[in-house]
């Protein structure tokens, strides 16, 4: 009997076997990467956003005319508590690479220092007030960029509203 056309065919199946497992492997391999992208890119969305939404309104709250001290204070820490930050911030813990969580984490306590502040009294736009705002603007625009890195996109070359500053005033420049 001769066995080569046999070794030849076993041979033959062995290799295409190896190549179809070799080939699942990558393909799952790329699929996780991207996933494990969109994650991340949903969690970073999620937590800009949240820092944007809470922002807005603890200003809005520190404006508003409150009868008594103690109902600005207890409307400002219930806005903080209720905005989803904390969640926000456990998912980025879990998920992000370590430079996007520490910068993720000092933009959360910048944020936590605008509350305070408001809390004890600390006027909308008073110098006090814009150097924690700018201190969160500096912290998120680190953030944004360690984000984006890790992202695989792009610097951004403008701001994302050029014509304004972070207080909604035109930037004088």
């Amino acid at each position: 009997m001769d066995w080569l056309p046999l070794l030849s065919t076993l041979a033959g199946a062995a290799i295409g076997i190896v190549a179809t497992l070799i080939a699942d492997r990558n393909r799952w391999k790329r699929e996780d990467a991207k996933e494990a992208l969109r994650l991340r890119l949903d969690i970073y969305t999620q937590y800009t956003t949240t820092v944007k939404v809470l922002g807005e309104t603890l200003r809005a709250l520190a404006e508003r005319e409150h009868a008594r001290d103690d109902e600005r204070a207890l409307a400002l820490r219930e806005a903080f508590r209720d905005s989803g930050i904390a969640v926000a911030s456990e998912r980025m813990w879990l998920i992000a690479p370590e430079p996007v969580v520490k910068a993720s984490n000092s933009v959360f306590h910048c944020l936590r220092r605008i509350c305070a502040g408001y809390v004890d009294g600390t006027a909308v736009n008073s110098p006090e007030d814009r150097a924690r705002w700018e201190a969160r603007g500096t912290a998120a625009a680190r953030m944004r960029k360690l984000m984006r890195e890790d992202l695989g996109v792009g610097p951004l070359t403008e701001r994302h509203s050029p014509l304004l500053d972070d207080y909604g005033d035109p930037a004088t420049r």
